[in-house]
C-alpha cells in the first residue's frame, strides 16, 4: 500500500513539472513567466527590419551655421566677405545618416515605422533579417501620432499580426525587437509598466510604458505580446530615466495605418472647439455635481460646433453616450471618429443638460490659431510665414509691409536650386499679389501640374528678383 502511494505521488510530481510554463492559471487567468523567449523571437524575427536613412543637410547644417554663419551676431557680419573664401569650403552640403526599425505587415512589402525615422529622408534602405536590402518608398505619414507607412518591392515576406493593446493589461510580458544603436535583430523583454501615458508630444498621446529595454534605433520596431502579436510600436525613450520606454498602442495605430494604406493620408474628425478640463471651481460655478467633463473655452467660427449651436461656457460630459472626463478623452474620441460622422454631444449649459448633434468636419492640418504659417514645406520646398511686425523688424522690413517670409528651404528641392534665401519676402505669384497663406495656396492651386510659376521676391529695402519654378 505504501509503495502504491509512493508511485502515485511520483506521478503527480512529474505531471506538475511538465505543465507548460506559459499556461494560464485557473485562479486569475494570468500568464506565468516563460522559461524562454527563444521560440517567440525566432517566430517574429523575419517580420522585423532595420531601416537606414540618408538626408542632405544644406550648408553644413545647424551646427556649422552657429559657429561659422554669424560669429559676431547681428544682421550682417562685417568680416563675412573677408572670411568667405575660407568658410565656403567647409559649407558644402553634407549627408546625415540615421538608424531605425520597422516591421512588415503584408507579404508584398508594406512596412510600419515611426515618422521621425524617415522624415525628410532622401534615401531609405530597408534591411531584412537575412541581410537582403531594398529601397524603401514612403506611402504616407502621420506626424501627429509619429507613424509612417513605407513599401519595398518584394514578395512572400513574413508579416507580423496586430493584437489588441486594450486587451493587454499592465504587468503583461512583452518583447521588443529592433536595431538599438544599429545592432540589428536585438531582442529584449519586460512587462507593460503602465498605459495611457501622456508625454506632451501631441494631441493623441496615449502611450504604453514598458521596461523592456528600448534604445535609439529601436524606434519603429514592434512591441509583442507572448502570442507574437504587435500590441505597440516602440517610439520614445526618456534619456534621463533608465528602463523606461514608450510605444504607440496598436489600437490607435491600426486605424491610422489603414487610412495610410488606402488614401496615403489621415483624416480626423473635428468639432472646432478649444477646451480645458473642468476644475472644482468651474464645476461649482456651472452647477456640476462632479469635476468631470471639458469646458468649451472657444468655438471657432464656421466650424462644426459653431454650426451645431455649441457656445463658449458649455461643459461637454458625453459624446455618443461615452463619458468624457477630460480634454484628452474628447480629443481622442473625436480624433478617432470619421469625417462627416454625426455625433451626439451632451453638455451642461446654465445648469441644464442639453443635447446637440454635431456633424464632424475634417481636422485642419494646423491649429486655427496659427493659420499664418505653413506647417512643413510646400511643393517647391519653401516654408513660408505670413509677415508680421516682429518678423519685419527682425529682417529689416517696414512694419506695414505685407507678404510671406521664407523661414526655411528644404535641401535638395526646387527651391534650394534658386537664388532665394531665408528672410526673403514673397510679394507676387504670376503677377498676383500675395499677402496671406490662403492666397498663396489659392493661386498655386490654379496652376496646372508642370505649369510655370513665377514668384516675385524682395530682399531688404531695394533688391527685387524673380524665381521661376515648375509646379510638381
Amino acid at each position: 500500500m505504501r509503495q502504491r502511494h509512493k508511485i502515485f505521488f511520483t506521478i503527480i510530481v512529474i505531471c506538475l513539472l511538465t505543465l507548460p510554463v506559459m499556461a494560464k492559471t485557473n485562479q486569475n487567468n494570468t500568464r506565468m513567466v516563460p522559461i524562454s523567449f527563444a521560440q517567440l523571437a525566432k517566430q517574429a524575427k523575419p517580420g522585423v527590419v532595420n531601416i537606414q536613412t540618408e538626408k542632405i543637410i544644406q550648408g553644413g547644417g545647424r551646427v556649422f551655421k552657429h559657429f561659422y554663419g554669424q560669429p559676431f551676431g547681428g544682421n550682417k557680419d562685417p568680416f563675412q566677405d573677408f572670411f568667405a573664401p575660407f568658410f565656403n569650403q567647409r559649407a558644402q552640403d553634407r549627408k546625415e545618416s540615421s538608424l531605425g526599425s520597422g516591421f512588415i505587415i503584408s507579404d508584398d512589402g508594406y512596412i510600419v515605422t515611426n515618422n521621425h525615422v524617415i522624415k525628410d529622408a532622401d534615401q531609405i534602405k530597408v534591411i531584412l533579417h537575412d541581410k537582403t536590402e531594398y529601397e524603401g518608398k514612403i506611402i504616407g505619414t502621420d506626424p501627429m501620432t509619429d507613424l509612417a507607412l513605407i513599401k519595398i518591392k518584394a514578395k512572400n515576406l513574413t508579416p507580423l499580426k496586430f493584437g489588441k493593446s486594450s486587451e493587454t493589461p499592465v504587468g503583461s510580458w512583452v518583447v521588443a525587437i529592433g536595431s538599438p544603436f544599429g545592432l540589428e535583430q536585438t531582442v529584449t523583454a519586460g512587462i507593460v509598466s503602465a498605459k495611457g501615458r501622456i508625454l506632451g508630444s501631441g494631441p493623441y498621446d496615449d502611450f504604453i510604458q514598458t521596461d523592456a529595454s528600448i534604445n535609439p534605433g529601436n524606434s519603429g520596431g514592434p512591441l509583442l505580446n507572448l502570442d507574437g502579436e504587435v500590441i505597440g510600436i516602440n517610439t520614445a525613450i526618456i534619456r534621463s530615466g533608465q528602463g523606461i520606454g514608450f510605444a504607440i498602442p496598436s489600437d490607435l495605430a491600426t486605424g491610422i495605418i489603414d487610412q495610410l494604406t488606402e488614401q496615403k493620408s489621415v483624416s480626423r474628425g473635428w468639432m472646432g472647439v478649444a477646451i480645458q478640463n473642468v476644475t472644482g471651481k468651474l464645476a461649482k460655478y456651472y452647477g456640476i455635481k462632479e469635476t468631470k467633463g471639458v469646458y468649451v473655452a472657444k468655438v471657432y467660427e464656421d466650424d462644426p460646433a459653431a454650426k451645431a449651436g455649441i457656445k463658449v461656457g458649455d461643459v461637454i460630459f458625453s459624446i455618443n453616450d461615452k463619458p468624457i472626463a477630460s480634454s484628452r478623452d474628447l480629443t481622442l474620441t473625436i480624433g478617432s471618429s470619421s469625417v462627416g460622422e454625426m455625433v451626439k454631444v451632451k453638455l451642461i449649459r446654465d445648469g441644464k443638460e442639453k443635447i446637440f448633434k454635431v456633424k464632424l468636419g475634417k481636422r485642419p492640418d494646423q491649429n486655427p490659431e496659427t493659420k499664418g504659417i505653413i506647417d512643413g514645406y510646400d511643393s517647391f520646398g519653401f516654408r513660408l510665414k505670413q509677415m508680421d511686425a516682429k518678423i519685419a523688424q527682425k529682417f529689416g522690413y517696414p512694419e506695414n509691409i505685407k507678404g510671406l517670409v521664407v523661414i526655411d528651404i528644404k535641401a535638395d528641392s526646387q527651391a534650394a536650386k534658386t537664388d532665394v534665401h531665408q528672410g526673403d519676402l514673397l510679394l507676387e505669384m504670376n503677377r498676383h499679389k500675395i499677402e496671406t497663406i490662403e492666397g498663396y495656396q489659392q493661386y498655386l492651386n490654379m496652376t496646372k501640374k508642370g505649369g510655370l510659376v513665377q514668384l516675385l521676391f524682395r530682399r531688404g529695402n531695394s533688391h527685387v528678383f524673380v524665381a521661376s519654378l515648375e509646379k510638381p
